[in-house]
C-alpha cells in the first residue's frame, strides 16, 4: 500500500510542477507553500505519517474578463487512481447553474481513463464550458423577467341614487374618494350619479362607507374591470374626483330640488368614453339635442 501511495504522490508532484509552469503568473495558482515540501518529506521517508492531501486552486481564464472562475482542487492520496475532488465556482453563476457546471465537470472527469492525471483536463473543460452555462443563466433570467408581468385591474363602479343634495352626504362622498385614491365624479341633483374608479378593494370600501347606515335610494348599477400591464393610472377615465352640478334652465320650485340636465350629462359621459353608461343608468338611450 505504501508503495502505491508513494507512486501516486510522485505523480501528483509532477502534475503540480507542470501546472506551475503552465500558469506562471501570480495568482493563477494558489498553493499552500508548505504543501509540496510536506509531500517531498514523506517521499524521502515514506514510513512516516501520510502528509496532508494536496489542495490548491486555479484561476481559470474563460475568455471574459468580467467572469472570474476558480477551480478548487483536492487530491486524495490515491489520486490519480481515484478521482480528484474538483469544484468550479464563480460569482457570475447562480447556484443552479454552478451546480449544473460541476455536475458536467464530474461527468467529464469520470469518462477519462483511470490512472491518468487529469487536473489540466479539468481546467480545459471549465474554460470551454463555463460561458455556455452563464449564457443559459442569462437567458433563463431574461425569460423569467418577461414571464413575470405584473398585471393590475382597475375597478370602476357606476352608482345611481334617487337624489344627492345633503351637504354632509356630499362631504362623506368626497372625503372617502380622496382617502381611497379614487377618481371619478359625483353628480349632485335628482337623480344623483356617482362613479368611482381605482383598486377594487378601495372601490368596495367606498361603496360600504357611503351606502350605510341609512341611504335607502341608492344602487350600484354597473361595474367595469379593466386589466392592464401598464398600471391602473394609465387606464383611468378621470384624472380626479370631480364635482358635477348640471342644472336645467327653468324654475323647479324648491331651491334644492333641481333636476340635472341629462343632455349635458350625456355629453360629459361621451367625452370620457362612457356614453354607453347612460342607458344602463336610466334605461333609455341617450341622444344629444341638435344645436
Amino acid at each position: 500500500m505504501a508503495v502505491a501511495v508513494k507512486e501516486c504522490l510522485e505523480l501528483q508532484l509532477l502534475e503540480v510542477e507542470t501546472l506551475l509552469s503552465m500558469f506562471p503568473k501570480k495568482g493563477e495558482i494558489n498553493l499552500d507553500e508548505d504543501a509540496v515540501p510536506g509531500v517531498q518529506r514523506y517521499l524521502r521517508k515514506p514510513d512516516g505519517a501520510l502528509p496532508p492531501q494536496l489542495e490548491y486552486s486555479i484561476a481559470v481564464d474563460v475568455g471574459d474578463p468580467k467572469v472570474k472562475v476558480e477551480l478548487q482542487v483536492l487530491l486524495p492520496h490515491a489520486y490519480p487512481h481515484v478521482a480528484p475532488r474538483l469544484f468550479a465556482r464563480s460569482d457570475a453563476l447562480h447556484r443552479l447553474q454552478q451546480l449544473q457546471l460541476n455536475t458536467g465537470l464530474a461527468s467529464h472527469i469520470s469518462s477519462l481513463a483511470s490512472g491518468e492525471v487529469c487536473v489540466y483536463e479539468a481546467v480545459q473543460w471549465v474554460k470551454d464550458n463555463t460561458l455556455p452555462y452563464l449564457e443559459d443563466s442569462k437567458i433563463s433570467s431574461e425569460t423569467a423577467t418577461k414571464e413575470v408581468v405584473v398585471k393590475e385591474t382597475l375597478h370602476r363602479m357606476w352608482i345611481y341614487s334617487h337624489h344627492i343634495y345633503r351637504q354632509e352626504l356630499r362631504k362623506k362622498i368626497f372625503d372617502s374618494a380622496k382617502k381611497l385614491n379614487l377618481t371619478g365624479f359625483c353628480l349632485t341633483g335628482k337623480p344623483g350619479v356617482i362613479c368611482v374608479e381605482g383598486l377594487r378593494e378601495n372601490c368596495e370600501e367606498f361603496w360600504r362607507v357611503v351606502r350605510y347606515p341609512n341611504w335607502k335610494h341608492i344602487s350600484c348599477k354597473h361595474v367595469e374591470n379593466v386589466e392592464t400591464e401598464r398600471g391602473i393610472d394609465n387606464v383611468r377615465l378621470f384624472g380626479a374626483f370631480e364635482d358635477l352640478q348640471f342644472q336645467a334652465h327653468g324654475d323647479y320650485g324648491l331651491r334644492n330640488d333641481y333636476h340635472m340636465d341629462l343632455g349635458q350629462f350625456l355629453e360629459f359621459l361621451k367625452q370620457h368614453q362612457s356614453g354607453h353608461i347612460f342607458q344602463i343608468l336610466f334605461g333609455v338611450e341617450g341622444k344629444l339635442s341638435d344645436k
